[in-house]
C-alpha cells in the first residue's frame, strides 16, 4: 500500500520502504571524475537520518563517474562490453557508499547482479527483503546484470521486487523541469507530473522502460536535489522541493 504525500505533515515518514537512486556523478562533489569522499559521507549521513526516522532503505547507485557503457560504445567499444564495464563500476560506487554508511554505525549489505563473492553477496531477493526487515540498508550494484539496460531500470526493477512504496531519484536540480534550468534560467519547475506525461512529452527523467516499469507496478518516484543539504529527509517528511510522477 502507498502511503500519500500530505505536504507540511511533519508527523511521520511519508513511506515505509523505499529505494534511493543516485547517479555515479553525484559521488563526484566538486571533482572531475571519481569519488570525494566528503561526498560520499554526507551522502551516507542523509541516509542513516532517514533510516532513523524508521524508514527500510535501499539504494542503486550509477557509475558515471567512473565509467559509462553507452559512452565507451559511443568510442567504438562493443555495446555489451562496455555496459558490463559500467556494471563493475557501480560495484565499486556501492561498496564505497557501504564503507561510509558503516562508518555512521548502519548495517549494509551490496549484493551484485553479477556475481562476486569476494567483496559482496550475490544479488537473492528473499535475502534482500530480510535485510531491510533486520534494518539494513542494502545496495544494489551492477545493474540488472544485463547489458543494454540502465541502472534507472534496475532501481525501477528492484523497487519492485522489494514492494517499495516510492523510487526516490536524487539529482542534480530539486525536480523536474521543462528544460535545463541551469542552461534556461526561467525554466518551470513542475510540481507532479503523470507517468504518461513523462514518457509523451519526453521530459527525460528516467528512461522510458523505467518509467513505464513504475507506472506498471503503481510506484511514484519522486526527484528531488541530492546535493541539497538535508533534502532526502525533507522530501521523506512531505517538505522540501521535490517533483512526484504517480498515476493520473
Amino acid at each position: 500500500m502507498v502511503i500519500r504525500i500530505t505536504r507540511g505533515d511533519e508527523s511521520s515518514p511519508r513511506y515505509r520502504r523505499v529505494l534511493l537512486k543516485i547517479s555515479g556523478e553525484a559521488l563526484m562533489g566538486q571533482g572531475e571524475y571519481g569519488l570525494e569522499a566528503e561526498t560520499v559521507t554526507r551522502i551516507a549521513t542523509e541516509v542513516r537520518t532517514v533510516r532513523d526516522m524508521g524508514v527500510e532503505v535501499c539504494l542503486v547507485i550509477g557509475g558515471g563517474n567512473i565509467f559509462r557503457g553507452v559512452s565507451g560504445a559511443a568510442s567504438g567499444m562493443e555495446r555489451a562490453s562496455a555496459d558490463y564495464m559500467g556494471m563493475l563500476a557501480t560495484v565499486i560506487n556501492a561498496l564505497a557508499m557501504q564503507n561510509a554508511l558503516e562508518r555512521e554505525g548502519i548495517q549494509t549489505r551490496v549484493q551484485s547482479a553479477i556475481p562476486m563473492a569476494t567483496v559482496c553477496e550475490p544479488y537473492v531477493r528473499r535475502r534482500a527483503v530480510r535485510h531491510m526487515e533486520k534494518g539494513r540498508v542494502v545496495i544494489f550494484a551492477a545493474g540488472t546484470g544485463n547489458p543494454y539496460f540502465t541502472t534507472d531500470t534496475a532501481a525501477a526493477l528492484r523497487a519492485s521486487e522489494m514492494g517499495c512504496e516510492a523510487l526516490l531519484k536524487g539529482t542534480h536540480v530539486d525536480g523536474v523541469y521543462t528544460a535545463d534550468p541551469k542552461q534556461v534560467p526561467d525554466a518551470r519547475r513542475y510540481e507532479r507530473l503523470s507517468f504518461h506525461e513523462v514518457l509523451s512529452q519526453d521530459l527525460r527523467v528516467m528512461d522510458a522502460s523505467a518509467i513505464s516499469l513504475a507506472r506498471d507496478n503503481r510506484i511514484p518516484i519522486l526527484v528531488f536535489s541530492i546535493v541539497t543539504a538535508g533534502g532526502f529527509a525533507e522530501v521523506m517528511a512531505g517538505r522540501g522541493r521535490f517533483t512526484i510522477i504517480t498515476e493520473a
